[in-house]
C-alpha cells in the first residue's frame, strides 16, 4: 500500500545505483482524471488495474482499463465485484485469473487484510479471504501483495502498525502454495535476508515469472531518498536468497508500485507529480 499520507531484517549488503538507459514514459488513461496508483497489467496484457488514491480523504477503490498499446488504456470503470466503502487496492492476478488484493474491510473481526477471488473481465466473483497467511495478531497488517504468474508463490508484506495509523515497520514476506491455501514459508526470513533492511519499509512488491528477480519500494528516512524509490534484487535459484539490492535511478522523486508487463520488457510504476500521481513505464 502506498505511503500517501503516512510517512526485522539483518544488515545487507550496501545498494547498487542501476541509472536505466531508458526515460520512463507517461501512461494514459483515457476517459479518467483522477489519481492512479499501484498499477498492474494482466497477465495476457489485456487489462490495466489500479487504485485511485490511497488517502483516508477519498473512498479508494479498485479501477480497470483495457488496452490500446503498452501506454494507452481506455478506462472501464470501477472492477465489480470488489469495492466497497472500504479501501481496496493493490490488485495482482495470476495466469488463471485468480486476483487478490487489499482491503482492511474486516480487520477488526478477523485481523486478515488480502483477499482473493476469480476475475474476468472486469468483474470478481467468490470472493473471500486468505486467512492463511495472517499471524492474526493486533496491529500486524497485511498491506500490499503480488501473485507469481503460475499462482503458486505470494509475496506479501508484514507491518507493525502504531496507533496512529501509520507502518512503524514493514517486511517482504514469501508464502508457498501448498495445494489448498497458500502457507508462509518457513525459509522466507533466509530468502529475503537482503531484501529487508532494519529500520526501512520494505513494500509493494513485483515478482518475476521465474521467481528469480523481485521488485520492490523501499522508503529508508537514513538514506539520501526523502521519499519511497524503487529497487530490484536478483538471485540464480528459487532456494537461494534474493542477493544484491539495486536502487532503479532516474525515475521520480516519489515512486512506488511496480508491475511487470506479461513480458516483462516494461516496468509500471506510478509516481507523484505535485500533488497528483500518475503511471509511467519504464523500457527494461
Amino acid at each position: 500500500m502506498a505511503l500517501a499520507g503516512m510517512m526485522a531484517g539483518c544488515n545487507p549488503r550496501p545498494t547498487v545505483p542501476d541509472a536505466p538507459t531508458a526515460s520512463p514514459k507517461h501512461v494514459n488513461i483515457t476517459g479518467y482524471q483522477d489519481d492512479a496508483m499501484e498499477p498492474f497489467i494482466s497477465r495476457d496484457g489485456r487489462y490495466l488495474l489500479f487504485n485511485n488514491l490511497n488517502d483516508d480523504s477519498t473512498n479508494t477503490d479498485i479501477h480497470f482499463a483495457e488496452r490500446q498499446d503498452d501506454f494507452t488504456w481506455l478506462y472501464r470503470g470501477r472492477v465489480n465485484g470488489v469495492n466497497t466503502p472500504e479501501l481496496e487496492g493493490c490488485p495482482t492476478l495470476d495466469r488463471s485469473g485468480r486476483m487478490y488484493f487489499v482491503s482492511p474491510r474486516s480487520y477488526a473481526k478477523t485481523l486478515c487484510t488480502i483477499y482473493t477471488g476469480a476475475f474476468q473481465e472486469g468483474t470478481v466473483t467468490n470472493v473471500q479471504l486468505v486467512e492463511s497467511i495472517s499471524r492474526k495478531q493486533p496491529g500486524i497488517v497485511n498491506f500490499d501483495v503480488d501473485v507469481s504468474p503460475d499462482g503458486t508463490l505470494l509475496v506479501f508484506v508484514d507491518s507493525q502498525f502504531t496507533s496512529g495509523g501509520g507502518p512503524q515497520s514493514a517486511n517482504l514476506v514469501l508464502a508457498d502454495w501448498d495445494g489448498r491455501d497458500f502457507v508462509r514459508s518457513v525459509d522466507s526470513g533466509r530468502l529475503m535476508s537482503q531484501v529487508n533492511l532494519a529500520g526501512a519499509l520494505q513494500y509493494a512488491p513485483t515478482i518475476s515469472a521465474d521467481k528469480l528477480t523481485l521488485y520492490f519500494t523501499r522508503f529508508d528516512r537514513h538514506s539520501p531518498f526523502p521519499a519511497p524509490q524503487i529497487y530490484r534484487a536478483s538471485r540464480s535459484a528459487v532456494d537461494l536468497p534474493f542477493g544484491q539490492i539495486v536502487h532503479l535511478a532516474g525515475l521520480g522523486d516519489y515512486v512506488e508500485g511496480s508491475a511487470l508487463s506479461p513480458d516483462e520488457k516494461l516496468l509500471y510504476f506510478h509516481r507523484k507529480d505535485g500533488q497528483r500521481f500518475n503511471l509511467y513505464a519504464l523500457p527494461l
